[in-house]
């Protein structure tokens, strides 16, 4: 019986499903029709995993104010995963994390277009970090690239 069991336990390792990670939320993306920066992050969550629905928007200011982005930390492009709102050109590395930290904070900033971030194809590299923004609008280092 004993033989049994533990064959059951070492075949069950191997089902289909057996380790499978938990499925990643959509990713809600606002972003202006013409813009082609935004068009390649998309990709670049994309090719990490991610689902992404795009709405192009003539007034991405509007889900700024609506998602509590700091007027001084806008970018070109925001987004709405799990609950958090990640502004310009964040990392899908950084999403994750994010997404596996579940810090009590709005979400995650990249500031400006930092030529080295996913989507903006500098041809070198230029430092540039990724803000985590708290409910109280105050901001500390998330990770840095």
């Amino acid at each position: 019986m004993k033989l049994q069991i533990r064959l059951v336990v070492f075949l069950s390792l191997f089902a289909p499903g057996a380790w499978a990670a938990a499925p990643l939320p959509t990713v809600q993306v606002y972003k202006s029709p013409t813009c082609g920066c935004c068009g390649k992050w998309i990709g670049h969550l994309k090719a990490s995993g991610f689902d992404v629905v795009t709405h192009d928007t003539n007034n991405v200011t509007d889900h700024k104010t609506r998602l509590g982005v700091p007027t001084t930390l806008e970018s070109c492009h925001t987004a709405e995963v799990g609950g958090y709102v990640i502004e310009g050109h964040v990392p899908a590395g950084d999403v994750r994390r994010l997404l596996a930290e579940r810090p009590r904070a709005r979400g995650l900033v990249s500031p400006g277009m930092p030529p080295s971030a996913p989507g903006m194809d500098g041809k070198s590299p230029t430092p540039y970090d990724i803000l985590l923004v708290k409910n109280d609008g105050t901001t500390n280092i998330y990770a840095h690239h």
